[in-house]
């Protein structure tokens, strides 16, 4: 299975090795993740150097080759909202993990998606967060 893993880049890099733990219970247990360089340390640099298309004609080609899209959502970011409504008009089977201890509040826009167009919102804390993906993956 192809997964596309997203999380907070510019919008702060505060969960960024939470989003290794993540992608890296993901590749062990259900798949390819498309975009490991989520949970890289160098990934703002990396984007940088890149640039701002490039990095955006990627990401697109690699959310439309995927099956599942995982988003941690609980740091704010514009950018995984895009990918998120992105991935909801290519049809695809979404999961959203958020931690309600963080302090701070879901956006409506992500939590009203939830149990509607193939998308799933969790709120999790700490490992729990490998339950969530089991039962996510049971069910594709």
């Amino acid at each position: 299975m192809k997964i596309y893993f997203c999380g907070s880049i510019q919008g702060g890099r505060q969960d960024a090795e939470l989003y290794a733990t993540i992608i890296d219970e993901l590749k062990s247990k259900y798949g390819e993740v498309l975009t490991e360089f989520v949970g890289s340390p160098t990934v703002e640099q990396d984007e940088i150097e890149l640039g701002s298309k490039e990095v955006h004609q990627l990401c697109l080609t690699k959310l439309k080759s995927a099956d599942v899209l995982i988003a941690e959502v609980t740091q704010p970011s514009l950018g995984v909202g895009y990918e998120i409504g992105r991935a909801v008009g290519m049809d695809k089977k979404i999961l959203c993990l958020f931690r309600p201890n963080s302090g701070r509040k879901l956006s409506s826009m992500i939590a009203g998606l939830h149990d509607s167009h193939n998308v799933t919102v969790k709120n999790y804390d700490g490992q729990d967060f490998k339950d969530i993906l089991k039962v996510f993956f049971t069910k594709s």
